[in-house]
């Protein structure tokens, strides 16, 4: 793969995905909700890529995103779609950012099992359109250079890894981490419009990226 694997993984899991496992972090078994948790994000991880590959290997290579020199006209139509799209995200973000409010089902996740995490981790991932996005682009990169799914395992890795950042500093710092989580849950919970509108920019930058 020739893309820019981390900061693809960081756009993956910017936004509710990441307050979710700061959450999680919380919960009275943190350590193996966060396990299921990071299951979860995985298992769709791998799903949504095996699928993105599957459409562009049936679509062929007019859509797929190429360099400069090779794109046609239908990857330039789509990739400023999905560039006005973000961008207008970003400004909605920053504009209503008084009125914002978390998803209610951030609040549920207080008293989560592994099963409901697991549940979660599966579902923010499969079907966020920020994650959709990170993962065509990914299955589009692939069948371009008819690379097998294996050549994606760093970008799985990579989102997991970061998915994994709240419960490895819980596991790290110890009681520290746990005074710590709420205030930087509170924190992302209140200032979400931030981490959202970050993530936009931060895709809008890799497909305009040469």
């Amino acid at each position: 793969m020739e893309l820019q694997v981390l900061p693809l993984a960081v756009t993956m899991m910017a936004g509710p995905q990441i307050v979710a496992a700061v959450i999680l972090v919380t919960t009275a078994r943190p350590v193996r909700v966060c396990l299921a948790f990071l299951l979860g994000v995985a298992v769709a991880t791998a799903v949504g890529v095996a699928l993105a590959r599957w459409i562009f290997a049936l679509l062929g290579q007019s859509v797929a995103p190429g360099s400069p020199s090779d794109r046609g006209a239908a990857a330039t139509i789509v990739q400023l779609v999905l560039v006005g799209l973000l961008a207008l995200v970003a400004v909605k973000n920053v504009v209503k950012r008084r009125t914002v409010e978390p998803p209610k089902w951030l609040g549920s996740l207080l008293e989560a099992g592994p099963r409901k995490a697991l549940t979660t981790g599966f579902l923010i991932i499969l079907f966020m359109p920020s994650d959709i996005a990170v993962m065509l682009t990914v299955g589009a990169n692939l069948e371009q250079h008819g690379a097998e799914w294996t050549a994606a395992l760093p970008f799985l890795a990579a989102t997991v890894l970061i998915a994994a950042l709240p419960l490895l500093v819980y596991l790290l710092l110890g009681g520290r981490a746990q005074r710590a989580m709420p205030r930087v849950r509170q924190w992302l919970t209140t200032h979400s419009w931030v981490v959202n509108a970050a993530a936009c920019l931060i895709f809008i930058a890799l497909i305009l990226a040469p």
